[in-house]
């Protein structure tokens, strides 16, 4: 799953707790926070991260570590 790249911007708001839980839940994936990931009006709006070239976006954290989860499950599931 080295392909699947999960990117924050470093001022989107509520990412270092969604960071965090995936980095403990999925170590081995790749999880940066980042200065920009060139997606300005959403991430000013609403939490959100890259997931692969996907923008995924959220009401808050915990909905956006969900559907960050689901992504991942759904490619781990494709793999097999």
């Amino acid at each position: 799953m080295s392909d699947l790249k999960i990117r924050f911007c470093e001022h989107n708001k509520g990412k270092g707790k969604v960071y965090r839980r995936l980095e403990e839940a999925f170590p081995d994936l790749d999880i940066k926070i980042k200065g920009c990931i060139k997606q300005c009006s959403a991430c000013r709006e609403m939490p959100m991260a890259t997931v692969g070239k996907k923008k995924i976006t959220a009401r808050d954290g915990d909905e956006l570590f969900g559907k960050i989860v689901a992504v991942i499950r759904e490619k781990l599931t494709k793999e097999e």
